[in-house]
């Protein structure tokens, strides 16, 4: 049988298609055996509602975008998690859109959103973003966007963050602690402002704690991990090699852990790890990682309610307010031996 349609509804019973509508709706405007007779029709003929068409006449699509530079990693995964919560309590739908770190695209999926396929945006950039223009066409079409994690400042919306700058200085003092005295940090990017602030956190903790001591030593990592082993394989070889490295982004973890395998280095006591991570399987790697770890399902659950709030305003528009939740240092095995 074809789909079964308000006017197939509307015929059988004699009733307006209006009529059926409220109906199916539980309006009050419709009694109570009328409402009767259409639900056990609807339940009859399996009469499955057109939520698209419903929202071409309601001008809004009930389906908010979320933009992520990946999934691999496991805080945007949990950061999912928290804003499917909300989009499910809200009767929305959320489509995922992935830019594999390409600004490219990034630029393409936004220019897509432009059209009214989605009716707000949740957004981590790309780690070579570097313009905005794309951001700024976006909201001259009055779409509410919050960025969460990886945020453009220069944007003014809602931001939802974690305390970038104090983990990252607090990993470093962790690893001075330690006894650390030529601490590396490895970074994929110079031009987001979560990578600016976890490096400018670590310079100071050097600052403060190691005076005398060598300069930083940053390391630019990429998206391949061949290339990211060979940067890896060139600093841990040299002879005033880094005895402490701090990882800024998950996936560089595992890159450490290889190289140090493959170069006889043994965590911890040749060279200490500290990795901003929600992996799961960080307490039973080995050895256990030591970790910044991000509130990951908070930071999505929080971007999702600010943009519902702003999607049941008339205006839809979103004040230019931050919200820092903190994360947490925890220490295993790859900076205290039999933590």
């Amino acid at each position: 049988m074809d789909n079964i349609t308000l006017k197939m509804l509307a015929k059988e019973l004699n009733l307006s298609t209006a009529a059926i509508s409220k109906a199916l709706r539980d309006s009050h405007e419709i009694s109570f055996e009328t409402k009767r007779r259409v639900q056990e029709l609807a339940t009859r003929l399996n009469y499955i509602p057109n939520a698209y068409a419903g929202s071409l006449r309601r001008k809004k699509s009930k389906t908010i975008a979320v933009v992520l530079p990946e999934v691999a990693d496991s805080f945007f995964s949990l950061a999912i998690n928290g804003i499917e919560a909300v989009a499910e309590e809200k009767g929305y739908h959320v489509l995922i859109y992935l830019t594999h770190e390409h600004f490219d695209r990034e630029q393409a999926i936004l220019k897509n959103f432009q059209n009214g396929r989605v009716d707000g945006v949740l957004m981590s950039l790309t780690a070579e973003t570097d313009s905005y223009q794309h951001i700024c066409d976006l909201s001259s079409k009055q779409i509410p966007l919050v960025f969460f994690d990886r945020i453009c400042e220069v944007k003014d919306t809602a931001k939802i963050t974690t305390n970038d700058f104090e983990s990252s200085y607090l990993a470093t003092k962790h690893l001075i602690d330690c006894g650390c005295r030529r601490v590396a940090i490895l970074s994929i990017s110079n031009h987001l402002s979560i990578s600016n602030k976890r490096l400018e956190g670590y310079e100071q903790a050097l600052k403060a704690h190691l005076p005398d001591q060598p300069p930083v030593n940053v390391v630019f990592c990429g998206n391949d991990p061949d290339t990211n082993s060979l940067f890896l394989k060139k600093i841990m070889g040299e002879e005033e090699r880094p005895d402490g490295i701090i990882a800024t982004v998950e996936k560089l973890t595992t890159s450490i852990y290889l190289t140090c395998k493959e170069l006889a280095l043994s965590i911890p006591e040749d060279v200490k790890v500290v990795s901003f991570s929600n992996n799961s399987s960080a307490p039973i790697l080995n050895p256990s990682l030591t970790t910044i770890t991000q509130p990951a399902f908070e930071m999505g659950r929080a971007a999702a309610n600010t943009l519902f709030k702003a999607l049941e305003k008339k205006n839809g528009i979103l004040m230019n307010e931050n919200l820092v939740i903190p994360s947490e240092l925890i220490v295993r095995g790859s900076t205290v031996a039999g933590a």
